[in-house]
């Protein structure tokens, strides 16, 4: 995988030769953070993300611990990994929608996760209520207090055709706030809400890593990284205060790029 030097020092470009490449680097990162993690504080916390790339990741993954234990070789501690969503749409984890039911069907419940390290967003109920609740979950689990935030090991996100990331839409509410953690975000285009963290969580975290495949991604990727707007789509705004940015792209997706 090649490294783009010309981002900035918190943030980086790898560029794969093709998506099964960048499964592989992905998931190749998502070990590292979790050894290092493990190996400082004893456990591992990431978020995941929806959407093809990241299956891709997962399935490889459960593919990789599939494999290691046949040969009897190092396995991730998956009991010391901890599992949260940095988005959901609201609908029940039963759902062909749903970003829980995706990432269980392709990993979750592949390797030995104790159910008790899978934080889901509980989308059946009320998309507020369910919003809070998360909220509170992350505030207990990560032991804040007033004014902080949780600081995750790995954030995974995706980026759609309009540049959203999460469930942060162009013009949607949630791109405004400030306070919360988690919140009900109105999608005025799917005439639906979106559960998602919130710009503050995002950039709290000590590591993000956008997932970026295929042509069809080419000209946005072209318009974030080297358009002249630096604030003109939601993904823009994920700064890391304190962690790295990592871009991790295929050929087609990084086609355009200088």
């Amino acid at each position: 995988m090649a490294n783009d030097s010309s981002s900035s020092p918190s943030s980086e470009i790898r560029i794969a030769d093709d998506a099964a490449s960048l499964n592989r680097a992905a998931v190749d990162e998502f070990a590292r953070c979790a050894r290092n993690a493990i190996d400082a504080r004893g456990k591992f916390c990431v978020a995941l993300a929806s959407g093809s790339t990241p299956r891709g990741v997962y399935s490889l993954l459960a593919e990789d611990d599939q494999a290691a234990q046949h040969a009897n070789s190092r396995r991730l501690p998956w009991d010391k990994v901890f599992f949260f969503f940095g988005d959901e749409r609201h609908v029940p984890p039963t759902d062909v929608e749903s970003n829980y039911r995706m990432a269980s069907e392709a990993l979750l419940s592949k390797v030995p996760i104790p159910t008790a390290n899978i934080f889901r967003v509980m989308a059946e109920q009320d998309a507020n209520s369910a919003a809070t609740q998360y909220e509170d979950t992350l505030r207990s689990l990560f032991q804040l207090g007033a004014n902080q935030w949780p600081r995750f090991d790995l954030i995974f996100l995706g980026i759609g055709p309009d540049g959203h990331t999460a469930s942060l839409f162009p013009d949607s509410p949630a791109l405004k706030e400030s306070s919360r953690m988690v919140a009900a975000n109105w999608v005025e285009k799917f005439q639906s809400y979106r559960i998602t963290f919130t710009f503050p969580v995002l950039n709290h975290a000590e590591e993000v890593v956008f997932l970026v495949s295929g042509d069809s991604k080419a000209e946005i990727i072209l318009d974030i990284l080297q358009g002249q707007r630096k604030d003109a789509y939601p993904c823009q705004h994920v700064h890391p205060v304190s962690g790295k940015l990592l871009w991790m792209l295929d050929r087609g997706a990084a086609k355009l790029l200088a």
